[in-house]
């Protein structure tokens, strides 16, 4: 980042006298405070919704698989920084922990109609071929709405812009390499997982 390049120039280049030391404050420090607060409320949001996903399926393999989306999700909002130039700043990590919630729904979406598609009589292979075709404009439409209505934030100009577009741009470009991954790797993790570990006799 900006600041630890200014670190390093100032160690090497500068030489404060005896009892003087330097602080970098204002924004940077607000960072390093939610920095540190996101790391202790991640981890147990991602905790939580593991429980809870376990809870409705009543499978550690299928919360695991809808869980799995969440770093399908990451890839996307990262590859949009480093492409865009921007860093990874407070508006950028909300925009991360907005996308668990859209990552998660959409695994929900596929795993839930697979199931129900094989307690209602279907092959393990036909509810896979046939959930992921029929959930494909949910997943879509979930993704598309959530992605046009943060254009605006992306495109913005005026005062404040430097807070809404690293958000936009993570959720955004998230949305894209979870939504596409999701409806391939999903399927296919259900496909093979399911067969092996005996999640659809558990489903009936």
């Amino acid at each position: 980042s900006f600041v630890e390049e200014a670190k390093n120039i100032i160690e090497k280049e500068v030489k404060l006298p005896a009892g003087y030391y330097l602080t970098f404050g204002g924004e940077f420090e607000n960072q390093q405070r939610a920095a540190a607060r996101l790391a202790i409320i991640v981890p147990l949001a991602l905790f939580l919704v593991f429980i809870l996903l376990f809870v409705s399926f009543g499978s550690l393999t299928q919360a695991t698989m809808v869980l799995i989306n969440v770093p399908l999700a990451l890839i996307g909002g990262f590859i949009g920084l480093y492409v865009s130039g921007e860093y990874m700043s407070v508006p950028a990590s909300v925009g991360f922990i907005a996308l668990l919630g859209i990552a998660v729904l959409n695994g929900v979406v596929l795993v839930n109609y697979f199931n129900y598609l094989i307690i209602n009589g279907s092959t393990l292979r036909d509810a896979v071929i046939e959930g992921s075709i029929k959930r494909l404009r949910p997943v879509l439409m979930t993704a598309t709405i959530a992605a046009f209505g943060l254009l605006p934030l992306l495109f913005a100009t005026g005062p404040g812009s430097e807070i809404q577009r690293p958000l936009a741009i993570v959720v955004i470009n998230g949305l894209i390499s979870s939504t596409l991954l999701t409806l391939i790797i999903l399927p296919i993790l259900y496909l093979k997982f399911s067969k092996s570990s005996g999640d659809r006799e558990m489903t009936k």
